[in-house]
């Protein structure tokens, strides 16, 4: 269907007049109109309608995921020009050269003045100058993510903390330049701030995070995976400051982590939904028993692996008080044997657990599969790798027989879950 400015008639009055839906409806019942359709397929038949219908269809489009380019992105604000959301983020598999660039940046700051929402991911080409122009002209920006972005530093971030005071989200994952003192500023100008992003920046310390909340006391997500400056004075502190909101804490490969974060997530975060602390090896049964009484049915995804000084009682534990977990990863326990199991749903409640891991367990064999079989009827992905005591054949020969939507991995064979990343 062409677009055109050509009549849409509507039909006649009672003088014989041919009446114009263009000559009837203003802008705002268009949008109106538009408003009211729900599928994305029917918005853009929408703008077909004529160049009108596409004005106002274009004006009030809100996301948009587009490949880089001066030109394109200039003709994209001068369409798009009340849009929320934009997507430029590239593939790890499939980068484009040049990629998104500096000035492509400077684009998007001059041209999207609404934006709210900017994804970055894999941007590799992009340095400083683009993002401090980002910071200096979006300042209704809500969310940013510049992960593995790695020519960045904390001049650029800083624009961005200081331009941007409702920053809600930011993810550095991977930014390895980042530093201490962006986290200062963030506290200083970002106190709204829900979710940060900090995997693998490894300048990041403790106290740095003792800085970042004394401003920013509403995080409810922080990821510090792979950040192995951070002990446990980092996480007391943010546990203290943010004791209402935090629901997501990722400490995996912490190895300064030990029982004082444990002991201080306990006290102070009830309301934590996930907690990962896979590779914090002097974890021990005293912190993990008292985190599982104080957090409950909250706590739905909890990874431990390489927590060698875990044991049955830990497991025993968190299967009576933790009612509504879903996921538990104990891979390399090895002093977790199948006894820890016998409590599972022991007390008449219904066992929740849709993924457990518990690869490299020497002690667990064909007893806890048993168990797992009759017990955990919303089981839908089970790691059994390299655990000596089990095999496809053996399951097989004592009749264990999981349902479909169950996938068991005896081998490494099957996708994982990303519910531990």
């Amino acid at each position: 269907m062409a677009s055109t400015d050509s009549a849409l008639e509507l039909g006649s009055d009672s003088s014989g007049v041919t009446v114009c839906i263009n000559d009837t409806l203003t802008d705002d019942e268009l949008r109106s109109i538009l408003d009211k359709i729900e599928r994305d397929k029917d918005k853009e038949i929408f703008g077909l309608v004529c160049k009108r219908w596409l004005r106002v269809q274009s004006n009030e489009r809100k996301k948009l995921s587009a490949r880089a380019g001066p030109h394109l992105l200039r003709k994209m604000a001068s369409r798009f020009s009340r849009l929320l959301e934009l997507d430029l983020s590239q593939s790890t598999s499939r980068s484009f050269y040049p990629g998104v660039t500096d000035s492509d940046l400077s684009v998007v700051a001059n041209g999207f003045q609404y934006l709210k929402v900017l994804n970055l991911q894999y941007c590799k080409g992009i340095t400083d100058s683009g993002i401090v122009a980002i910071g200096s002209s979006l300042s209704k920006l809500q969310s940013l993510d510049v992960s593995y972005c790695r020519k960045l530093t904390d001049r650029g971030f800083s624009a961005v903390a200081e331009g941007c005071h409702d920053l809600r989200n930011l993810n550095l994952a991977g930014c390895k330049l980042v530093t201490d003192g962006l986290l200062k500023t963030l506290s200083k100008n970002c106190h709204n701030l829900e979710e940060l992003g900090l995997q693998g920046c490894t300048n990041i310390t403790d106290s740095g995070l003792t800085e970042l909340v004394k401003g920013c006391q509403k995080i409810e997500l922080l990821d510090v995976n792979k950040c192995s400056n951070v002990g446990d004075i980092g996480v007391s502190s943010v546990s203290m400051a943010c004791s209402s909101s935090l629901k997501t804490l990722k400490l995996l490969d912490c190895y300064k982590i030990k029982d004082d974060s444990i002991l201080s997530l306990a006290q102070f975060c009830n309301h934590l939904e996930t907690l990962i602390i896979g590779g914090c090896r002097d974890i021990s049964d005293e912190s993990i028993q008292k985190l599982a009484r104080a957090c409950k049915s909250n706590l739905r995804t909890l990874r431990m692996d390489w927590c060698l000084n875990v044991t049955d009682s830990s497991l025993r534990c968190i299967f009576t008080q933790c009612s509504n977990l879903e996921a538990l990863d104990i891979g390399c326990c090895e002093e977790v044997t199948d006894a820890a199991f016998h409590t599972l749903g022991s007390d008449g409640t219904e066992v929740n657990l849709k993924v457990l891991k518990v690869s490299n367990c020497p002690k667990v064999t064909l007893a806890t599969l048993s168990i797992l079989v009759d017990k955990c009827n919303s089981l839908e992905y089970l790691d059994v790798r390299s655990c000596p005591h089990i095999t496809k054949a053996g399951c097989d020969e004592a009749g264990l027989q999981f349902p479909e939507s169950c996938k068991v991995n005896f081998t490494g064979s099957l996708c994982e879950p990303d519910l531990f990343l």
